[in-house]
């Protein structure tokens, strides 16, 4: 049997090769724990030794955010060594990624916030980012929090229809 902290890299190695694109540190974490695959502070210390060691590296040099995604050497190693995941965690990781891959990558390409103007008015704050730079970069000022908060949840369901309408009306 592997050394918990093996293991831990192998399962985090595994879940970023099955997504095929790189993430946020965040959404590494949310993704992992949220799952139950490893406990947070495990996770951490696994992310921390394998982007130490060069297993994962960041693949935004441009952007602010880093996004991680697994080596080549790290993807030939993984070949190995996967067998020693448990087969029932690698089906779970695998069907995880499967259906919420999309809901992933929308939660780190996709950004939206809002806060107040001092005449009463709301800014909200909507931005799509791809792995090596902005695509958009929106403000909108509105009259209420309500339609504040509304534009707010619904900028990761929209993002990706309003960038294509922009778009396309901006070209024609």
């Amino acid at each position: 049997m592997l050394e918990s902290s093996k293991l831990n890299k192998l399962i985090l190695l595994y879940a970023l090769d099955k997504m095929e694109i790189g993430l946020q540190e965040d959404v590494i974490m949310d993704m992992v724990t949220d799952n139950k695959w490893l406990e947070y502070m495990d996770c951490r210390v696994a992310l921390t030794d394998l982007i130490k060691n060069n297993m994962i590296t960041n693949v935004a040099t441009k952007s602010r955010n880093p996004r991680y995604a697994i080596t080549s050497d790290s993807r030939e190693g993984l070949k190995h060594y996967y067998v020693e995941i448990p087969s029932s965690l690698r089906e779970d990781i695998s069907n995880v990624i499967k259906l919420n891959k999309i809901k992933y990558r929308k939660k780190q390409d996709y950004f939206s916030d809002y806060y107040k103007n001092s005449d009463g008015t709301y800014t909200v704050v909507l931005k799509i980012e791809s792995t090596s730079t902005p695509l958009m970069d929106l403000k909108l000022v509105v009259q209420n929090q309500q339609k504040a908060k509304w534009i707010n949840k619904n900028w990761g369901d929209k993002a990706s229809t309003v960038y294509e309408f922009i778009l396309e009306n901006l070209i024609d």
